[in-house]
Parts: C-alpha cells; sequence; structure tokens
C-alpha cells in the first residue's frame, strides 16, 4: 500500500501530469488532497493499472477528495514554451482550481517551478510511493484518455483511441500517409528517428 502523507500535519496536495510524452493532443495535468485516513490496495501509479482499474478509482478518488481539479495545456502552448513548462504550467492551472489550498505539494518528478508561496518536493516515481500523487495521475490519466478518444472521431486515421497520442506504430503510419493534423505538436520530432516506429504507449495492461 502506498503511503497516505509526507507530512501529517500538513494539507498536502499531490501532483502528476499525463501525455507528455505524447506526439498530439494536450499534458493534462491533476492536484489531489487526500485525507489522511484515506486507503485503498488498488491505487497506484496510473501506469501500473489497468484502464479499467483506473476508471473504477476515478469517481472514487473524487468523491473521497477534500479537494481536485484537473487542467490541461493544448499542443500549440506545448510548442510556445516546451512540454517541460507546458507540464509545470497544467499543474499551476490545476493548482488554482482547488477549493482547499495545499501547505506543501508533492510533485512526481525531479524538477518543478514553483507555485507562489507554497512549498514544494519533488519525488521521483512519487505516483509509486504516496497516495495523493498516484490519484493525481489517475485523474490526469483518464482525463487525457477521454480527450484523445474524442479527437480520435475527428481523426480516426491516427488510432488515437488505441494509443492516446504517443508515437506507435500506427501513429506514426498515419503521420506517413496523411501528414500532421491541428493537434499535432510542432516542435517535436513527428517524421524522426525510425526507431521510435517500436515504441509502444505505456498501456501494456489495457
Amino acid at each position: 500500500m502506498l503511503k497516505a502523507y509526507f507530512n501529517k500535519n500538513l494539507i498536502e496536495a499531490g501532483c502528476d501530469e499525463a501525455g507528455r510524452g505524447c506526439l498530439a493532443g494536450p499534458v493534462f495535468a491533476a492536484a489531489v488532497i487526500l485525507p489522511k485516513n484515506f486507503r485503498s490496495k488498488l491505487l497506484n501509479d496510473s501506469k501500473q493499472l489497468t484502464e479499467k482499474q483506473r476508471y473504477e478509482l476515478r469517481p472514487i478518488i473524487e468523491k473521497k477528495a477534500l479537494a481536485y481539479a484537473v487542467a490541461n495545456l493544448n499542443n500549440n502552448e506545448i510548442d510556445e514554451i516546451n512540454i517541460l513548462n507546458a507540464s509545470f504550467a497544467a499543474m499551476h492551472k490545476a493548482l488554482d482550481q482547488l477549493s482547499v489550498t495545499p501547505e506543501l505539494l508533492l510533485i512526481d518528478g525531479n524538477r518543478f517551478n514553483a507555485y507562489k508561496n507554497i512549498k514544494h518536493k519533488c519525488i521521483v516515481e512519487g505516483d509509486a510511493i504516496y497516495m495523493s500523487i498516484a490519484a493525481a495521475s489517475v485523474l490526469a490519466k483518464t482525463y487525457r484518455d477521454d480527450y484523445m478518444v474524442k479527437l480520435h472521431e475527428e481523426f480516426p486515421q491516427y488510432l488515437w483511441n488505441q494509443n492516446k497520442g504517443y508515437p506507435t506504430r500506427a501513429h506514426r503510419k498515419g503521420l506517413e500517409e496523411t501528414g500532421i493534423t491541428k493537434y499535432h505538436r510542432k516542435t517535436f520530432n513527428l517524421f524522426g528517428d525510425p526507431q521510435l516506429e517500436l515504441f509502444e504507449a505505456p498501456q501494456k495492461k489495457n
């Protein structure tokens, strides 16, 4: 079972993003404040869960959380400020929407742009350590997946309903045959290293 908190005396918000390694679509981020007594044997890093498990967890997280929010930056904004800064900005947007003000931010990863005057702790693979970060990863992932499934209806040739915008073989085949869309990240290496065609989205359990 993941850890319930980093500091039991502070209101903590876990933050994570989804879609950073994609060639198309927005980057999503979520911020979640869980009660200190929250427990879940199922909750884990979203990449370690099946799609069914993620969607089972989402309403539980949203019901039990003291506060949560999900936000995104689109592909044009990503191209303008780069994906790393866009990931941080999406987290900031999510934090702006929280109905409860956190006293400490638990950030998945090793870097972060400071948010207001709130202290933060960067934790590598934090989504596999702390419940609040794992919960944020589940929300960010499921909301982004929903978004990409809708985009698939507009551009079905890329199979975004399956790969969610990651550089899979099917996605790259669509790029080669029909070129880019208004949702592609133009600053990314869309047609580059052919070895990337072997890259598959991190959804092995789906």
